[in-house]
């Protein structure tokens, strides 16, 4: 997997060198002890690490983008009548 897209409050962020299965697990571990801060990556080219604050009740998004999934700019896939492409 080439890295893992996360939505969090409108914005978009990264985590790289990880599975799916095991993202998931450790932000359901964090959420049964009632919260959770998830190290991700911000920005493109120079990523800063960035931490999210996860609560019962706060909406996140993974969504995995594999090895073989092109680079468009923003990190961003459109279709034809230039609509973003959610995987």
């Amino acid at each position: 997997m080439k890295r893992i897209d996360i939505v969090y409050g409108g914005e978009h962020y990264s985590v790289g060198g990880r599975s799916l299965d095991e993202l998931q697990s450790e932000i359901a571990t964090g959420l049964m002890q009632g919260t959770h801060w998830l190290q991700v990556n911000d920005g493109e080219g120079q990523p800063r690490p960035t931490y999210l604050l996860l609560t019962a009740g706060v909406s996140i998004a993974l969504i995995p983008i594999p090895d073989d999934a092109p680079e468009v700019a923003g990190g961003a896939m459109w279709d034809n009548e230039g609509h973003e492409i959610h995987l």
